[in-house]
C-alpha cells in the first residue's frame, strides 16, 4: 500500500469532496463519489486515509454460522486487525443495508488502533454508539441484524465495489459531510496540491459574493481584476 505524505493528507483534510471531485472531472473519473452513504454524525471530523478494503458476498447459510468468529483468520475480524494505522476500512456489502457490515466494537478497535475511518455501503449496527465515539464512519443506513444474517466475509485488501466507486487497495479515501469520494493512489499529490488551491479562491469567491459582489468575471476568474484582487486577498489573509 502506497503511504500518503504528512503533506498530501493534511492538504486534503482542508479541502471538500466537492472540489475534488471537480478536479476529478476534469480528468474525465466521474464516478468515484460513493454513492447513497452518510455520515453517522454530523460533527465527526473529516477521513482521509488509504483505502484498506474488506469484500462481503451473500451469505450461504451452512458456513456462515456464528462460530465462523472462533476462527482468527475469519475475514472480517483479520481486516479489523489488519488495517494499518491511517487507512480507511472500506467495505465491500453489495448496497445492503438489510444486516450490519460491523458494530461498534470492531469500529472502536479501528479507532483505538488508529486507523483513520470506515466506510461501507451497507449498514452499521449499534449506530447511535458509533456516531458518539467521534470517529470518521458512513453507512447507508442503520442495520440491526448481524452481518452473518445476510453477508459473508470473503477477502481483504482486493480491489472492490463501493457504492459503485471503484476501489483499489492504496486508493486515498476522503469523507465529509457531503459523503466519501475516492482518488485513485497516483493522482493524490497531485489532487492535493490543486484542490488545495482552488479552496483559497473559493475562499476568496465566498468571501467576496457574501460583500454582494456578483459572479460573472469573478467565478469563473474571467476578469483580469478578479485575479489581482485575489492575489491582494491571499497576501492579507496568508493564504
Amino acid at each position: 500500500m502506497s503511504k500518503l505524505s504528512d503533506t498530501t493528507r493534511n492538504k486534503l483534510k482542508s479541502v471538500s469532496t466537492a472540489t475534488v471531485a471537480t478536479a476529478l472531472f476534469k480528468r474525465g473519473l466521474r464516478i468515484q463519489m460513493i454513492q447513497d452513504v452518510h455520515p453517522l454524525s454530523p460533527d465527526q471530523p473529516t477521513m482521509v486515509g488509504e483505502a484498506f478494503t474488506l469484500r462481503y458476498m451473500p451469505a450461504r447459510e451452512d458456513l456462515n454460522t456464528i462460530e465462523v468468529f472462533r476462527d482468527r483468520a475469519h475475514p472480517q475480524r483479520k481486516a479489523i486487525e489488519d488495517c494499518p494505522v491511517g487507512a480507511v476500512l472500506v467495505m465491500d456489502s453489495r448496497k445492503d443495508a438489510r444486516a450490519a457490515s460491523a458494530g461498534a466494537i470492531l469500529v472502536t478497535r479501528l479507532m483505538k488502533r488508529g486507523c483513520a475511518g470506515v466506510v461501507t455501503d451497507g449498514g452499521f449496527r449499534d449506530s447511535a454508539e458509533i456516531a458518539r465515539l467521534g470517529f470518521p464512519a458512513f453507512h447507508h443506513r442503520p442495520s440491526a441484524p448481524t452481518n452473518l444474517t445476510l453477508h459473508q466475509a470473503i477477502e481483504i485488501n482486493v480491489p472492490i465495489g463501493c457504492g459503485d466507486a471503484p476501489v483499489f487497495p492504496g486508493d486515498v479515501i476522503l469523507g465529509d459531510s457531503d459523503g466519501v469520494i475516492v482518488i485513485p493512489a497516483h493522482l493524490a499529490d497531485e489532487i492535493a496540491g490543486e484542490t488545495f488551491e482552488m479552496t483559497a479562491f473559493e475562499d476568496f469567491v465566498t468571501e467576496q459574493v457574501q460583500n454582494g459582489r456578483g459572479i460573472f468575471g469573478l467565478y469563473p476568474a474571467t476578469d483580469e481584476q478578479t485575479l489581482k484582487d485575489f492575489a491582494a486577498w491571499r497576501k492579507a489573509k496568508g493564504r
